[in-house]
Formats: C-alpha cells, structure tokens, sequence
C-alpha cells in the first residue's frame, strides 16, 4: 500500500510538471524541427550573377566599399541597386564615391521629397532636381510606401499615389527612359482583423507597430487601386512593383494586372515565402512573365540570400524560412529553367537599367 502510494505521489508530479511546462509554451517558442528526411540541395552562391534590384545603403557616400563588394563576390552578385540615393549633392556624393572606386558594380536610385506638394512651384521644381540627379548619374526613381501611407500637401491631406499634381514626375521619368521602382503599402493582412485566422498574426503581435485599422489612413484596395492608377495614367513610364505588388499569394489576380499594365514589372523582394509554398503555380507564372520578373532582396542580409537561390534554382522539398514570423510554413523549390532563372537574375534588370557592364555577366 506505502508503495502504491508513493508510486502514485511520483506520477502526480510527473503529471503536474508536464502540464506546467506545456502551459509554459507558447505559440511564439513552440518551432518544430522536421523529422521530415528528404534531398537538401544548400544554395550559398547564385547559379549566375545577378542584379540586387532592391537594395538600402544610406552611408554609401562615405562608407568603405571594399568589404560589401567581397560579400557581394561572395554570392556572385555581380551588382548591386541602391534604391536610397537620396537627391541633389548627397546623391552626388555617393556616386562620387562608387565611381572612384567600383563604377560597374553598383547603381543609385534618386528619391522625391515629397514636402511641398500644392505649392505652385512643387512640380516644376521636383523634375528640375529629377534631371539634375539623372544627369549626375542617377538610373531609376525609388518610391517609398510613404507615398500613399504618410506623405500629406501642404493642407494636411494624404497625397494619393495617383494625385494628379505628381503626374509631371512619372511623366519625366518615361521621358528620360528610366524606370521607377514603388513600394506601394504593406501586406493586406495588416489592415485585417488581428485575430485566429490573420495569417499575420506572430508578426503582428511581435511588431504591433505595423498593425493598421480598416481604413488607417485608408483602406489596403484604395491605395493599391491608386497604384494602379497611376501606373495606366502613364503608359510610356515602366514601373518596377517592389513585393509583386503584395499579390505574390495571389497570383491569378496579380496575372491578370500584368495583362492590364504592361508597364508594370515585379521585383521578389520580402515575397519569397509566398512563392516557395506555391511551387508549381509559381514556376508557371514565372515562366509566363519571365521578362518581367526582377531579383531584389530588399534588406541586405547575406545570411538570407541562400534561401532565395534555393527557393528559384532548386527542386528541394519542405526546408524553412529564415524568420518564423513571416512564414511558419515550409517552402519548396520552383527549379526555374536556365534561360527563365538568367531573365530574372540580371536579363531584365539590364533592359531596364542602361550603361550596365555586360561582361559581369559573360561568366
């Protein structure tokens, strides 16, 4: 009996102690290693050198170069965008600095200060400083999300992307044959519910900052509708859609823009885990739209490049994203054929962009 009981009191805390460490567990610890064994083909290097389409390098006016260039070798890229070139002498400054030390291997965006718009002046203005930065080197237009999202006129009002009183600066840009390349707001689930079924959810409770009401500062499809007006008010203008628009879980629907807009490109930047849970409906769309696809990462992380070469050059099954909190799903390879993976990797990116050095790519 004396033993009965003690075995019992034994089983009790054994009890007591796995539900307490179960309660303990939360949904943002609890990360699974697969017991899953299957063919893991690691992609530290690109299988051709590509174009890093969407890039942020603020301090590229003073930094030392030489050690992003020996991580870019690293992975084969061959060059690298900047898409925060800012405008006027620090613009100028940076690509001072690239061209002293390595001219073919990067290229700057301008940026528009968008303080100022209803001023009579502002437009005239804004393309006068447009062609000035082109003129200094400047290769593209880089549009952040605060258009749309934060960016008011001088009476207080949100600018809309599709505000007329902007038109001359997309126009500018057809004009001088350089692409602009748009962040247009943030994934739709942000502006949805935070609840069980927001696929968002760990990102949103982990960074609550990006968690938006319904209509803050307006609905996610009126700023998405504005894009879009803006990108067939100027068909003469090519547009790079940074994130594919936010349609990279919807690719029927983001099919159906590229038939409308044939001006309108799509950079992978940040999507990457959308693409590599959809295999086989990615592989199609990319070998559709294959000229119109661009590479671009967005953050410069070289620890997360590997995954990208992964998801576009590989077969491999079920392997992880980098960051739990954007994706909590397995991905798999699209195993893009040569010639489509080229196109992505740098073909597109050269049409789009002149004066690239073409024997970075003759490898």
């Amino acid at each position: 009996m004396k033993f009965n009981i003690i075995k019992l009191k034994h089983t009790l805390l054994l009890l007591i102690s796995i539900s307490s460490y179960s309660q303990e567990l939360s949904f943002e610890e609890y990360n699974p290693k697969s017991t899953l064994v299957v063919a893991e083909n690691l992609v530290e290097k690109a299988r051709y050198p590509f174009i890093d389409i969407h890039s942020h390098h603020f301090k590229m006016a003073t930094q030392d170069l030489s050690e992003l260039i020996s991580s870019m070798d690293n992975m084969n890229m061959a060059v690298m965008v900047n898409l925060s070139g800012g405008s006027g002498e620090g613009l100028k400054n940076m690509l001072d600095n690239i061209n002293q030390n390595y001219p073919n291997r990067f290229v700057v965006f301008a940026n528009v200060n968008f303080a100022g718009v209803g001023n009579p002046d502002w437009a005239d203005n804004a393309v006068r400083q447009l062609e000035e930065d082109v003129k200094n080197g400047a290769k593209g237009l880089k549009i952040y999300k605060s258009l749309g999202l934060r960016n008011k006129d001088i009476d207080g009002n949100r600018i809309t992307i599709d505000d007329r009183r902007l038109d001359p600066i997309w126009a500018k840009c057809g004009e001088l044959g350089i692409p602009v390349l748009i962040h247009a707001a943030d994934p739709k689930s942000f502006w949805d519910s935070m609840d069980s079924s927001n696929e968002r959810w760990l990102e949103l409770k982990t960074r609550p900052r990006r968690k938006r009401s319904a209509t803050n500062p307006a609905p996610w499809e009126q700023i998405i509708g504005e894009q879009h007006n803006m990108f067939k008010k100027h068909p003469q203008t090519k547009f790079i859609n940074a994130h594919m628009g936010w349609y990279a879980n919807n690719l029927q629907k983001l099919a159906e823009l590229m038939e409308e807009m044939p001006n309108m490109y799509v950079g992978i930047g940040a999507v990457i885990a959308e693409l590599g849970r959809q295999p086989r409906n990615a592989r199609n769309f990319f070998i559709k739209y294959q000229d119109r696809i661009l590479f671009g990462k967005d953050s410069y992380q070289p620890n997360e490049f590997p995954t990208y070469f992964r998801v576009l050059e590989t077969n491999d099954e079920y392997f992880p994203y980098y960051k739990k909190y954007h994706a909590f799903w397995a991905m798999y390879g699209l195993d893009l054929p040569d010639e489509v993976l080229k196109k992505v990797y740098y073909k597109n990116a050269i049409k789009l962009l002149p004066g690239i050095d073409q024997n970075l790519f003759d490898k």
